[in-house]
């Protein structure tokens, strides 16, 4: 009698981890893993720098929380992972959550600057212009054993409450400083502070870090308003730096300079312009001028004048005087009815100036308040009203709000809709520059959204801030990878002038791709093995789609990355 054969199919999945690897080995990052995480300590059974490039790898494919990161890699080929057959079962978060701890007793700063500079010679990442900027990490808890209470002699983040810019200022946080190039946005610097540190005060040790990195003062350093204060400014200069920020609203010069444009119309030139967003939508415009006088500090101020923002700046205010003027007729509303209890003159000028002011109206929107008497009359008693019957005066106050809109307020802010002030020490660059270096702020802060975003950085499934400052430096080296993934991948479709690839769903064409569509058109890409009896029978190799072609040629990775066997991959 035949025994009937037992075949068994095995899958092997690779997604898009061939593509990250090669990245990840250019940068060498596994080597410098193992130099500043030694495996020596016999009883381990997964090196450290193994599981450190296993949570990276994670952070930027699978946004899998700790305690499920053996949950994630077991469906790939270990080999991909720098496992071996049967090591994912071992990626529990006991297992992992000492790996942080090694690595944040480790030289972390070292091994930044290591990975930092390793990048900047491999991929040719130019230090000219750095923009810097933070934003919040938002917890979920109390976390009241992290006070900020030192580590073996390093000190440990203060997980406390702050200025949230996720708009939770109910949950406590973590400031996170993210500094990166003009050349890619590449992440080259960041900083975990405690979660009440106002951002003025991270400039001059973020700066400090820089010129060591970089290894000159002259580099320059774009920043937000916080920036704009004497300290951090002076700092910079006179240590032989240069930087480009906005001057806040609250600061004299842009009152000064907003007033004289009514009634003055300066020498506006024109610094760039582009094409409308949409078809038919006018130019987009930007026009320079310098201001009357320098700053209060000595330095260079530039007024700049937008087109889009003065229509933007135009239907701010008004929608706010609309929202103003509804808000006093919902109080007119409230005052009309018998049972309001606002009865006083007082008391009427004080909604109205609240309402005005939720509204962020006051300033174009005036009022008056008027106290109206009605009088009716009643019978003293009751009956059948006759000749003789005496009637009772009976008065009732009420008020009414009137508002009117001061239109010379209106037309004086008009006049300078759109503009905003720059401010630099640097007198040699021209006044285009300085808009253009601004202008490229927004790049960095798409980085901190796919930190938040794709990278998922919150929630922390981490209770001790050491391991949390550790699991952040993981997020960094991420954020790292995708970013040179983004720019290696559009570099090469402007050198082979290639507006666009067919990089959205239904092949609708993608301009600039960002790396987590780059990697998501990579799921699903899997080795299957066909088993007989513990026997490989046939390997079927994955079949690669057009656009994944296109996609690795772009990025110089060889198509054989998905057909051949890494080392360590799993024996059947």
């Amino acid at each position: 009698m035949t025994t009937p054969r037992s075949f068994e199919l095995r899958t092997e999945i690779l997604g898009p981890l061939p593509v990250l690897n090669h990245f990840l080995d250019r940068v060498g990052l596994a080597g410098l893993l193992e130099r500043h995480l030694p495996d020596d300590d016999r009883r381990l059974r997964l090196a450290p720098a193994t599981v450190i490039g296993v949570v990276v790898r994670n952070l930027v494919v699978g946004h899998r929380p700790v305690y499920a990161l053996g949950e994630w890699a077991a469906p790939y080929g270990p080999g991909l992972l720098g496992l071996d057959a049967g090591d994912a079962s071992a990626l529990n978060d006991d297992r992992v959550g000492r790996m942080l701890d090694r690595l944040f007793d480790a030289d972390r700063a070292t091994l930044v600057t290591e990975v930092v500079l390793g990048v900047v010679r491999q991929f040719g990442v130019e230090l000219s212009q750095l923009h810097n900027d933070s934003t919040t990490v938002t917890f979920s808890g109390n976390y009241r054993a992290a006070t900020g209470r030192p580590r073996g002699g390093q000190a440990t983040p203060a997980i406390t409450y702050g200025h949230n810019k996720d708009h939770r200022p109910d949950l406590k946080q973590l400031l996170w400083v993210l500094t990166v190039s003009a050349d890619g946005a590449v992440p080259i610097a960041f900083r975990v502070a405690d979660g009440n540190t106002a951002d003025d005060v991270t400039h001059i040790p973020t700066w400090d870090e820089l010129r060591a990195l970089v290894g000159r003062p002259d580099f320059l350093y774009v920043a937000d308003c916080k920036l704009a204060n004497r300290q951090a400014m002076d700092h910079i200069a006179v240590n032989g730096g240069r930087f480009v920020t906005v001057l806040p609203r609250s600061r004299k010069e842009d009152a000064e300079f907003r007033d004289w444009l009514w009634g003055h119309d300066p020498d506006w030139t024109q610094a760039h312009r582009r094409a409308g967003r949409r078809h038919g939508d006018p130019d987009e415009v930007w026009h320079t001028t310098p201001a009357r006088s320098p700053s209060a500090e000595g330095y260079r101020i530039i007024w700049v004048r937008s087109s889009t923002k003065i229509d933007r700046d135009a239907e701010a205010r008004r929608a706010r005087i609309a929202k103003g003027i509804t808000a006093l007729d919902d109080l007119n509303g409230r005052l009309a009815s018998p049972k309001t209890r606002i009865r006083t003159v007082v008391a009427v000028e004080t909604a109205a100036t609240a309402a005005l002011d939720a509204a962020g109206a006051a300033r174009w929107v005036g009022f008056t308040v008027t106290e109206i008497t009605e009088e009716t009359y009643r019978q003293e008693k009751r009956g059948r009203p006759g000749g003789n019957t005496r009637y009772r005066r009976l008065t009732r106050s009420h008020h009414r709000v009137a508002w009117q809109v001061n239109e010379d307020v209106v037309a004086r802010d008009a006049a300078s809709d759109g503009c905003f002030p720059l401010i630099t020490n640097d007198t040699a660059i021209a006044p285009a520059e300085v808009l253009a270096a601004y202008r490229y702020q927004p790049n960095l802060e798409r980085r901190n959204h796919m930190l938040k975003g794709p990278q998922e950085v919150a929630p922390v499934y981490l209770q001790t801030p050491h391991r949390i400052e550790a699991l952040l430096l993981c997020q960094f080296l991420a954020l790292l990878t995708e970013a040179i993934i983004e720019r290696e991948i559009r570099a090469t479709m402007k050198t082979a002038e290639l507006n666009s690839i067919p990089l959205y769903p239904e092949l609708r064409s993608c301009p600039a791709p960002s790396a987590p569509r780059v990697l998501e058109i990579f799921n699903g890409v899997a080795r299957h093995h066909l088993i007989d009896h513990g026997h490989v029978v046939q390997v079927f190799e994955p079949t690669l789609t057009p656009l994944q072609h296109q996609v690795l040629e772009l990025l110089g990775i060889p198509a054989d990355s998905y057909t051949a066997s890494p080392t360590g991959t799993t024996k059947p």
